[in-house]
């Protein structure tokens, strides 16, 4: 059923600071622009990463079965990008701005991961996965 990443979409209520944002964090333009969404081309894979101005999200502020007040805390799961260094991108994301959410640990047998919160509320993660090495060398 699952049979790859393809499309990551984070939001943010000023699209134009985000953009601006992931061009540095990326170090490139996004490919496709549009008033309400960017994205990105990322990766070995160049896989997709999305930004949705977040005007075009329908009101989750409320679930209307349990009165559960949502908004503007980071949720869901956390999707976690390759990187040589987790350690090393960790803190470059904090100095450009992203907050700590889960600091760097090591989840064993190399495998090192952490997450932070981008400056529009979405949780970035990030990890050293020595398997998405070994699949890439395969290629």
């Amino acid at each position: 059923m699952l049979r790859g990443l393809t499309t990551v979409a984070y939001q943010a209520a000023d699209l134009d600071a985000a953009r601006a944002w992931y061009t540095e964090v990326l170090g490139i333009e996004p490919y496709f622009t549009r008033t309400e969404y960017v994205e990105f081309r990322v990766g070995d894979y160049e896989h997709e990463f999305g930004i949705l101005d977040s005007k075009y999200l329908p009101d989750l502020s409320a679930d209307s079965t349990s009165g559960d007040q949502t908004a503007g805390a980071p949720g869901g799961a956390i999707v976690y990008w390759h990187v040589d260094d987790a350690r090393a991108a960790y803190d470059r994301l904090i100095e450009l701005g992203a907050s700590p959410h889960q600091p760097p640990r090591d989840f064993g047998e190399n495998f090192v991961g952490a997450a932070v919160i981008d400056p529009f509320g979405n949780v970035l993660g990030i990890m050293t996965n020595p398997h998405y090495l070994e699949v890439l060398d395969r290629r």
